[in-house]
């Protein structure tokens, strides 16, 4: 592999990226892999591996399985990838949402175990705050920001609330909030030379005031989760900024509850610092398509089966 550290980062993947069968090969093919589905297994008291690999599909993409299924597959092929490469240590990590906790781990400050416990209870503060407080989710496309944040205030009431959750890439931003303002802003957006609003089939509204009614457990539940320093600067999701503190990390991790995705803003900040090769570690390659879009010259890998690791070696 000719990647140099100091230039690479990696990249974690967020809700949507689950797929069918993720990981299996992994776990065939690799004991470090096989040894962290195990470990998962017993740490939830049920067998999650069968499901990511077996289904059925419903039950995969029920968010509290969906969230630890995409952290178990990110930290198994990070540990083949740091099997295979001991010596390598990346520039920077950062994670797309609920990746941001598969980065924290990467870097050392949150071990898998504690890690993989506080993702299955964000899925199911999650899922309970959209039964509380159900809304919706849109992707507009073709809208700048500032256009669409002026959009989301005009729509939005003080009952009904909208606002941006993620800024994907440059002409992809997700909006969240309130059903009926997110159809409003889906309206909105389009009369203001969106090309498309794209309802998400979702009911809950992550990134927005919704989740208000589960915040004071998700802070109890970060503030109660052993958490180091890290290892490797973390570009966190609200500040888009590296962090080399705990307190900076967990400070962001309950603020990203209820706060935008700022993706556009960490992969620049990284191109900023001198990153030129992005790995994405996990299910699919999701994030090396967004950072694409922010930047056509950075180089993207990913690293979740073992083909893909052939790759790499190539």
């Amino acid at each position: 592999m000719k990647l140099e550290p100091k230039t690479t980062a990696f990249v974690f993947p967020g809700q949507g990226s689950q797929t069918m069968g993720m990981g299996r090969d992994l776990a065939t093919e690799y004991s470090q892999a096989k040894q962290i589905f195990e470990e998962a297994d017993d740490i939830l008291g049920f067998a999650i591996s069968r499901l990511m690999w077996d289904g059925p599909d419903a039950d995969l993409n029920d968010t509290v399985n969906t969230q630890p299924a995409l952290y178990i597959h990110s930290v198994a092929a990070m540990r083949v990838f740091s099997h295979l490469y001991p010596s390598f240590r990346p520039a920077f990590v950062a994670g797309h949402s609920l990746g941001e906790l598969s980065a924290l781990t990467a870097a050392g400050s949150l071990s898998f175990a504690e890690g993989l416990r506080l993702v299955r209870i964000r899925g199911e503060l999650m899922k309970r705050a959209g039964e509380h407080s159900p809304g919706g989710m849109a992707a507009i496309l073709g809208l700048d920001i500032p256009s669409l944040e002026q959009v989301c205030s005009q729509v939005s009431t003080s009952d009904e609330i909208v606002q941006v959750a993620n800024d994907n890439c440059p002409g992809q931003v997700v909006i969240s909030g309130a059903k009926v303002a997110v159809e409003r802003a889906i309206e909105g957006a389009k009369a203001a030379g969106a090309k498309r609003g794209i309802p998400l089939a979702v009911s809950i509204a992550a990134h927005s005031p919704l989740m208000a009614s589960i915040q004071d457990e998700w802070n109890q539940s970060v503030n109660d989760c052993a958490m180091d320093d890290p290892l490797i600067p973390v570009i966190g999701n609200v500040h888009a900024m590296p962090m080399t503190i705990a307190d900076e990390l967990r400070n962001d991790i309950k603020a990203q509850m209820d706060s935008r995705v700022r993706w556009t803003e960490s992969v620049r900040e990284m191109l900023k610092s001198g990153t030129q090769a992005f790995i994405e570690v996990g299910s699919g390659s999701v994030l090396l398509g967004l950072i694409r879009r922010i930047d056509s010259t950075a180089s993207g890998y990913p690293v979740g089966s073992p083909s893909d690791f052939t790759s790499l070696e190539s």
